[in-house]
């Protein structure tokens, strides 16, 4: 039987302490949130701010939700898209020129179910140069996706994802490789 008040956060696990994660969460709800769309470098400045690493160009919509912004990389020319939420209770890396569309979850966190504490785990997430997440995908901790993939709306990922193809479902299984012209 699962106990939860047994259960008990790791030490260290925001990587901050509660004072800069309670500044980030007002910072993000009082003025990331409510910045005119086309604010995309006060956006990135906010998130360099608190640790994130962003790259040249980087597009991140208003209605993003980012837990932990130091735990959050992003290379030049990638695009994060209305409501995504990038949940990181560990790390999130993403490449160059990657677009994760609308409503999207990336979540680097989970509970172990098994045991009766119920403890919660976090695993990196990284999701490599010129890839295109679209709408209301769900990727699970621990997962790669390599270079070039293409993830279709509404599809789950629960396992790394080979280059160069496209996947879609639940879960994501590959349907014909990804040929640019």
């Amino acid at each position: 039987m699962q106990r939860l008040d047994k259960f008990r956060l790791p030490s260290e696990f925001r990587g901050r302490n509660a004072i800069v994660c309670q500044l980030w969460w007002l910072t993000q709800s009082c003025i990331f949130a409510t910045s005119p769309q086309f604010m995309y470098r006060w956006r990135n400045f906010l998130l360099r701010l608190f640790g994130a690493k962003i790259g040249k160009k980087v597009i991140i919509r208003p209605s993003v939700k980012i837990t932990y912004p130091w735990k959050l990389s992003i290379g030049d020319y990638s695009w994060i898209g209305d409501n995504v939420d990038l949940y990181t209770l560990g790390e999130i890396s993403i490449g160059k020129n990657s677009v994760i569309s609308q409503r999207s979850y990336i979540c680097t966190g989970s509970h172990d179910f098994s045991k009766v504490d119920f403890p919660i785990y976090t695993k990196p997430i990284t999701i490599e140069d010129s890839v295109w997440i679209a709408t209301d995908v769900f990727v699970a901790p621990g997962v790669t996706i390599h270079k070039n993939a293409v993830v279709g709306a509404r599809s789950s990922v629960f396992n790394d994802l080979a280059e160069n193809f496209v996947y879609l479902g639940t879960p994501a299984k590959p349907i014909k490789p990804r040929t640019l012209i």
